[in-house]
């Protein structure tokens, strides 16, 4: 036992460090994701029709694939037609999980965009609002708030889906568990320590998410 006591004191600030790692690597992930998806549903909901049907098309093509697929697409794939665009893993996975995410927050955001009152909508045109108007200061905040659940939900989701980044060499806390894990030959322990941080990071996260449902829907 004093032997694993012995190995945790050498594997925590290095795990804590990967763990920092991770909590980067979602938070950019994510702001990629919230940013590429307000385009992304403005064209889901415009007034042309072949806009619409193609941004659905999109949508419904890269919410099928899974996210390792775009990961060595980008990684291993993209390299070799052109040479040029070699990412390094970190912005890969960036990229990778910014774009899935983009689409799925595009119609989280549509959604909440759908569920505003059509009175709503019509309230604002009376008052003299131009449409852009409108959207900041009527439909938006009443759309964010409907939104605000599911997007805290695909935020924690992504905390726990950066680990397959690993597969690629993107600088996060299951790569690091793995190459602590070759080097010890001792792998029970460390992923056990993993899971733990993984729940640390992820609970207060989940906390937040079910206060933010338990807010919205008393407003």
């Amino acid at each position: 036992m004093g032997e694993y006591w012995t190995y945790l004191e050498q594997w925590s600030p290095e795990l804590a460090a990967a763990a920092l790692q991770t909590l980067r690597l979602t938070l950019l992930s994510f702001l990629v994701a919230a940013v590429l998806g307000i385009p992304i549903c403005a064209m889901r909901v415009a007034d042309n029709p072949a806009l619409r049907y193609f941004t659905a098309s999109v949508i419904e093509v890269v919410r099928g694939l899974p996210v390792l697929v775009l990961l060595f697409l980008l990684y291993f794939g993209l390299p070799t037609l052109v040479p040029d665009l070699r990412w390094s893993s970190n912005a890969c996975a960036i990229i990778a999980f910014g774009v899935q995410g983009g689409v799925q927050l595009a119609e989280v955001y549509r959604a909440g965009l759908g569920a505003v009152d059509r009175g709503e909508k019509e309230a604002f045109k009376a008052l003299g609002l131009t449409p852009v108007q409108g959207l900041v200061h009527v439909t938006a905040p009443q759309a964010f708030r409907v939104s605000l659940p599911p997007i805290g939900n695909y935020l924690v989701g992504l905390l726990k889906d950066t680990s397959i980044a690993s597969i690629i060499a993107a600088p996060e806390l299951m790569l690091r568990a793995k190459d602590l894990s070759s080097s010890s030959f001792m792998p029970m322990p460390i992923y056990i320590l993993v899971a733990l941080i993984y729940f640390v990071m992820s609970y207060p996260l989940s906390m937040a998410v079910r206060y933010a449902e338990h807010k919205t829907a008393k407003a």
